[in-house]
């Protein structure tokens, strides 16, 4: 099968290498020279466990390709996917600019039949803005050309992309065709040897699924970071009633752990443009306004506790502030929404000298922050003179440091925990005032 991905950001490059390694050939399209050049040279413009090596090895053997003209492949693909960005507007509503001019740019050039898969995050009734502007430009052109829609919703979890792409738990195709409903199964039959988990709604519901899904995951973090406060208030420990909520199967234990707050490229945004969606149908979505709000307030707990620890925001001037951890999650080097950068910038405005380090991310904050913070080599030179830690992002190495090299390398004398990692009995009896989330 010959499928078109217009998009070689996070999903679409995930999503291209991996039909490809499955036999599919594939041609990945993008407006940016550049990011085709360097594809094309095997350089991958995101850090994903398992990405680099698939993307090496199917542009060896022919089936993954690169280039910016649509147009020259789109009379010889069955599918084109659309997977270009969905960026917030200032409102919250989801700006579908890049996702109709792909649809513009199809309908000038089809001359045979295809189904065009919107694979971006898109609100409800974006499928039927597609077909229309498809089937304006195929008016101009006086051109009689039958074509499908279809929705198919991404799932990945960052940092574990891949291995969600060839092993679903689930693949959501929303349809208005028995013949796109066919195209589609056949498209995805190798990744159903073992188990068949496509699923097949109408086109509405499999672009609400998606906002769905990531809205309860975010409520669920947002409930528990809820929790955890009032557990510091009152003296109870939220892994203990984590563990204990978890275990009723009504419940389950996934996304119940405490924190400083998420971020990433999907769940604040999709959580805003629900939000949108239906204001827009003059319905307020009360449940997921708070979920926001508590991750506003969520992102500034070390923040507070680090101001209340001085005696004031005025105490932190030239106070050196080290940071493990920036990208929103491990795993990943994107910071979209990382708590990491809200912190960051309020350190920064109180006059704090601030020391990062990140196992992936330090390309990335360099990009975002330039020179106003200082990066370490690694993270005990991050701590190097250091008067508190605040550890931002779970890495794997950073769960277990070297206490006697933190004692060696710290001025003071104080680690803020924003995910709950450390040993805090460890810490505690070496001479540190440790603090984390909900204890």
């Amino acid at each position: 099968m010959n499928i078109a991905i217009v998009g070689t950001g996070y999903v679409g490059l995930v999503t291209g290498t991996c039909f490809s390694e499955m036999g599919a050939h594939v041609t990945c399209v993008d407006v940016d020279e550049q990011k085709i050049e360097d594809l094309k040279r095997g350089i991958i413009p995101i850090y994903e466990p398992g990405l680099e090596t698939l993307v090496h090895k199917n542009t060896k053997s022919g089936r993954l390709q690169f280039t910016t003209r649509l147009e020259d492949v789109i009379n010889h693909v069955d599918i084109v996917f659309s997977a270009v960005g969905t960026p917030p507007d200032e409102d919250g509503s989801a700006d579908l600019k890049y996702v109709l001019e792909v649809a513009r740019n199809i309908g000038r050039h089809l001359n045979h039949y295809i189904v065009v898969v919107t694979k971006s995050t898109v609100p409800v009734g974006t499928a039927k803005k597609v077909k229309a502007v498809i089937e304006e430009e195929l008016q101009k052109r006086g051109a009689n050309v039958e074509f499908d829609v279809a929705s198919n919703p991404e799932f990945l979890k960052e940092g574990n992309a891949v291995k969600d792409f060839m092993s679903p738990d689930r693949v959501v195709v929303g349809v208005d065709s028995e013949r796109a409903r066919k195209l589609m199964a056949r498209l995805y039959k190798p990744f159903m040897i073992v188990s068949d988990r496509l699923i097949f709604t109408d086109i509405a519901s499999a672009e609400m699924i998606k906002y769905a899904a990531n809205s309860m995951l975010a409520t669920r973090i947002s409930f528990m970071n809820d929790i955890a406060n009032l557990c510091e208030l009152v003296g109870a420990d939220v892994n203990m009633v984590r563990k204990g909520i978890g275990s009723d199967t009504r419940i389950g234990k996934k996304f119940l752990y405490a924190g400083c707050g998420y971020g990433g490229s999907c769940f604040p945004k999709d959580v805003k443009a629900l939000i949108k969606t239906a204001a827009n149908m003059g319905y307020p979505m009360r449940v997921l306004q708070a979920v926001e709000e508590v991750n506003a307030d969520q992102k500034l707990v070390l923040y507070k506790k680090i101001v209340n620890h001085f005696g004031g925001e005025e105490q932190l001037k030239g106070k050196v502030v080290a940071m493990w951890g920036l990208a929103f999650k491990p795993e990943t080097d994107d910071m979209r929404e990382a708590p990491s950068l809200v912190l960051i910038d309020r350190l920064i405005k109180a006059g704090a000298i601030v020391k990062v380090y990140d196992p992936v991310a330090m390309n990335e904050c360099r990009r975002r922050l330039g020179d106003s913070v200082t990066y370490a080599q690694d993270m005990y030179d991050a701590v190097d003179g250091a008067d508190a830690l605040m550890l931002v992002t779970e890495w794997k190495e950073l769960r277990m440091p070297n206490v006697n090299k933190l004692l060696d390398n710290m001025r003071g004398r104080l680690i803020l925990d924003g995910r709950n990692i450390l040993d805090a009995e460890e810490l505690q009896q070496a001479g540190f005032e440790y603090h984390c989330i909900g204890r």
